[in-house]
């Protein structure tokens, strides 16, 4: 199991879609799972329940997917939350269940870009609350196992990412490994 981690419009899903095919994997977007399990939007969780109610309902469909997949040994890529990776309690239960983490890390002025266009994104309200809430969340992404650098194209991306050599003949990821060139700390 693989799970893609980074801010908000850093690719995970687009990325993660293409890896999943590249790899012949199962893929799942834990925000498209909350919204399909909930019935409701991010935003609208957000908005009707606040963020702590969405953190809970974050974990609970991480545990289920991570778990479910786990227990059928599945080959899976799963994108996380911008967010996910940042909540403690969900760093443990990912490491528990043995995915391997890789972090898409794109500059601050790259997501900004990206995220300007889009319109369904709860905590993006202004430029210089989008600087601080990624300032606050790289010490989490820096404790993935693996960093990608995540500004040029999605095909590129995935080519980084399956040159990491991660990937074993049994569909088995190797976690906890920093290769030279993408360190973590």
């Amino acid at each position: 199991m693989v799970c893609l981690t980074g801010f908000m419009g850093s690719g995970k899903s687009t990325v993660g879609r293409m890896l999943a095919a590249q790899l012949a994997w199962h893929f799942a977007d834990l925000d498209a799972e909350i919204e399909r399990e909930s019935g409701l939007s991010i935003s609208q969780i957000f908005a009707q329940k606040g963020e702590t109610v969405f953190r809970e309902i974050e974990h609970e469909c991480l545990a289920r997917v991570l778990g479910s997949a786990a227990a059928r040994n599945m080959r899976l890529v799963l994108a996380l939350g911008g967010g996910t990776f940042t909540q403690s309690r969900n760093g443990a239960l990912i490491r528990e269940l043995g995915a391997a983490v890789i972090w898409l890390d794109c500059s601050a002025e790259d997501l900004l870009q990206r995220c300007v266009l889009m319109g369904d994104r709860p905590l993006f309200r202004d430029e210089a609350s989008f600087r601080k809430l990624y300032e606050e969340r790289l010490p989490h992404y820096r404790q993935a196992d693996y960093r990608v650098e995540s500004g040029g194209e999605p095909m590129r991306v995935v080519e980084q990412i399956l040159a990491l050599g991660i990937f074993g003949r049994s569909g088995q990821t190797q976690a906890g490994g920093n290769l030279p060139g993408a360190p973590l700390s």
